[in-house]
């Protein structure tokens, strides 16, 4: 059996990787990113001005319109297309969040529909809901503890510029 360090397994895996081109990845990134960016502004304005929404549903429906565009787009087999031309330019936005639920019922539908799509639909995008809703519970407290001290502090600062000729 042969045997091999990390460093030389380092070196002999670098050179045999493609060589990824990572300015032009990052400039199809941006500009694929901005371009579902710009569709969602384009759509909320539409809702807003043409529909008449309030802002707060203007919103909603933009999010589930990009949702839904992404779904459909994955089930024709075209979403993989943009992806694999812009890279993370899909996958930040909301859109990718779609995607990866979408693929993945599509992927487990020859299962069924109980252990093939309700088991797996979650597998890649279950981590992002655990830790995006875990990750948002530990700010929240965070937040809460800067408000309750912030408020202690004023009282604090307030209650000694009083004692004072001057006030805050």
């Amino acid at each position: 059996m042969l045997e091999m360090s990390k460093k030389t397994y380092r070196r002999y895996a670098q050179s045999h990787a493609k060589q990824s081109p990572l300015l032009r990845d990052c400039l199809h990134a941006f500009l694929v990113g901005g371009a579902i960016c710009l569709l969602a502004q384009i759509l909320k304005t539409v809702y807003l001005q043409l529909l008449s929404l309030p802002d707060k549903q203007a919103a909603t429906l933009t999010s589930v319109t990009l949702i839904a565009l992404a779904a459909i787009l994955t089930g024709l087999g075209v979403f993989d297309d943009i992806a694999r031309f812009a890279g993370a330019g899909t996958l930040v936005p909301i859109t990718g969040f779609s995607n990866a639920v979408a693929s993945a019922a599509i992927d487990s539908h020859a299962e069924g529909f109980v252990l093939g799509e309700g088991a797996k639909i979650f597998t890649v995008a279950g981590p992002v809901l655990l830790y995006g809703t875990t990750a948002g519970a530990v700010w929240g407290v965070i937040y809460w503890i800067g408000q309750f001290f912030a408020k202690k502090m004023k009282k604090i600062i307030k209650s000694s510029c009083k004692t004072r000729a001057f006030r805050i």
